[in-house]
This record gives C-alpha cells, sequence and structure tokens, in this order.
C-alpha cells in the first residue's frame, strides 16, 4: 500500500510543480486572477504532497519506548495538516484574490498564453489523476468509490485523488472564466471564477479534514475483519464466549484488537496461557495487519456491557 501510495504522491507533485511554476508566468503575462489562483492551488498541492511523504517516513519508524505502537498515526496527522492547509492557504488566497479582483478589475492582455498554460496543465495534472484513480481502484475492491473512501485507513490515495479532482474541475472554471472575461469584456467575471475555484477547494478541505480527524482520533477496523477474529477464537473448545472484539488501526497497515474471552472454568493457567498463544499465532497468520494482540480472559457475565457496535464487534 505505502509503495503504490508513494507512486500516487511523486506523479502529483512532479505534475503540480511543473503545472505551478507555468501558471504564475501566464498569470504574470496576462494578469488573470484565475490563473494566478490556479498557481497558488497548484503550489499548495505540491506542498502538500511534500507532507504527505514525510509523514509516510515518519510513520515507518519503528516502535520504542516512547511510542510502543508506532509511529503509523503521524501519517493522520500529516494528512489532516494538509486538509488545513488547503483550506486555509489554497480556498483562502483563491476566494481574497477573486475579491480582490472584481473590487479592482484589471483588463486583460491576449489570453492565448492562458489556454496554452491550462491545456498542458490539463494533460499533465489528468495524468496524475489517472494514476491516483487506478491506484485507489486498485485497493478499493468491491466497494463504491465514496464507501472505499470512508473505510480507507491511508488517506495519501484519496487526499491526492481528491486534490487531482478539485485541480482538474479548478482548470475547466478557470478556462470558462478567462473565455467569458474577453467574450462579455468584463474582467470581473475571471475574478467569480477564483472565488468558485475557491469555494469548491473549501469544500475539498472539510471533507478531507472530517476524514483524517476519524483516522487520527482512531478508527476500527475493517468489519469484516473483526468478524474474523471472532470466528477464530470462537472456534477453539477452550473458549466458551467471545465477550468484546475492540479495534484500532495505529497505522494502515497495523491495527491494535483487544479481545476478552470466557475460558472454561476447568482450564488451568497453565493450559490458558497456552492457548492464548495458539490462538495469537493463528490470529496473526490470518490476518497480518494485527501487530498487538491483547487477549483478557474474562467471565461473560463479568464483562462490562457496551452497547451494540460500540466495542466493534
Amino acid at each position: 500500500m505505502h509503495t503504490r501510495a508513494n507512486l500516487v504522491l511523486y506523479a502529483a507533485l512532479a505534475a503540480n510543480l511543473g503545472i505551478g511554476i507555468a501558471k504564475f508566468v501566464a498569470a504574470g503575462i496576462t494578469g488573470s486572477s484565475s490563473m494566478l489562483t490556479e498557481g497558488v492551488h497548484s503550489f499548495v498541492d505540491s506542498g502538500n504532497q511534500v507532507l504527505l511523504l514525510y509523514g509516510q517516513r515518519r510513520a515507518a519508524q519503528p516502535a520504542d519506548d516512547a511510542h510502543p505502537f508506532g509511529y503509523g498515526r503521524e501519517l493522520y496527522f500529516w494528512a489532516f495538516v494538509v486538509a488545513i492547509l488547503i483550506f486555509a492557504i489554497g480556498a483562502g488566497v483563491s476566494i481574497y484574490e477573486g475579491y480582490r479582483h472584481i473590487r479592482a478589475p484589471a483588463a486583460l492582455s491576449d489570453p492565448v498564453v492562458d489556454y496554452a498554460v491550462l491545456g498542458i496543465a490539463a494533460v499533465l495534472e489528468g495524468g496524475s489523476w489517472i494514476v491516483a484513480v487506478r491506484e485507489f481502484a486498485t485497493g478499493k475492491g468491491d466497494f463504491g468509490w465514496w464507501q472505499a473512501v470512508r473505510r480507507s485507513k491511508d488517506p495519501a490515495g484519496f487526499i491526492v485523488l481528491f486534490e487531482d479532482s478539485a485541480a482538474l474541475f479548478g482548470l475547466a472554471v478557470a478556462a470558462v472564466g478567462v473565455w467569458a472575461s474577453h467574450y462579455f469584456a468584463d474582467p470581473r467575471i475571471d475574478g467569480i471564477a477564483s472565488i468558485v475555484i475557491g469555494t469548491v477547494l473549501a469544500l475539498v478541505a472539510m471533507l478531507l479534514a472530517r476524514e483524517a480527524k476519524g483516522l487520527l482520533i482512531g478508527e476500527r477496523a475493517d468489519p469484516a475483519v473483526i468478524a474474523r477474529v471472532r470466528a477464530i477464537v470462537d472456534g477453539y473448545p477452550g473458549i466458551t464466549a467471545v465477550n468484546h472484539v475492540r479495534t484500532i488501526h495505529t497505522a494502515p497497515t497495523s491495527i491494535f484488537v483487544a479481545i476478552s474471552a470466557d475460558f472454561v472454568d476447568s482450564m488451568t493457567m497453565g493450559d490458558g496461557e497456552r492457548l492464548i498463544e495458539t490462538i495469537e499465532t493463528a490470529l496473526k497468520n490470518a490476518e497480518p495487519m494485527l501487530a498487538s494482540i491483547y487477549i483478557r480472559p474474562e467471565r461473560r457475565e463479568d464483562a462490562v456491557a457496551t452497547a451494540p457496535g460500540r466495542d466493534g464487534s
């Protein structure tokens, strides 16, 4: 998963750096507000990809005494920072620039440069978007796109997918804004296009922030994984009942699981320890993402009652 995510990030970074420089040059030549906004958008996206790559590297650090479950959730922190940057810088600058251009419109020069840069940007951004779509589709399985985003525990892939989708939409809006400004001889339209782009970025940022927040505070494993864990534990004759299975992702491919199970009353402590070791081995073989397993022997009647779904069972 990390290899595929890094491929998506490097592809997006290369595209955005080149596109951003071209957009700023075009904005300087033509005075287009929406083109300047698109340049800011591309450079913000480039910075975001650098932060996500940094988060990937930090998350790969091994566990230590200070962080016994590893650093995997650091990626979730940087994903949240990326969402904030899109909102604060990408959307904020776009809306402000559009407002400024409406209040003090400047005559536009020949739009040929704008159209040329937008066309090149669309090709490069489209290539990055295709890579992101293909890689995300590879990992989403039979789930729908939105459902796959909600269930995903690796934010790098879907963040780039949303960024590239917003970028392509922004290029279309910028092209319409440049054309309409010249066709109607009203440069304020270009400013309106900039505000539209900023509004879309703000919506995307809020969506990404919500998803990143859920990962940051801790999300359970896939229900299918939880069901498989429960079935494996419940399948041993020494277990009379599985009280609950609680999970949390400590990284995109790392899960901590805590299991409360009722053991046969006649079982000795030594037999119980050996059974727990056997169960742990079976669970790790069946679900390699289970990095940490905690099994607690607990009488069913003494288990803490929880509302359905609250324990991840």
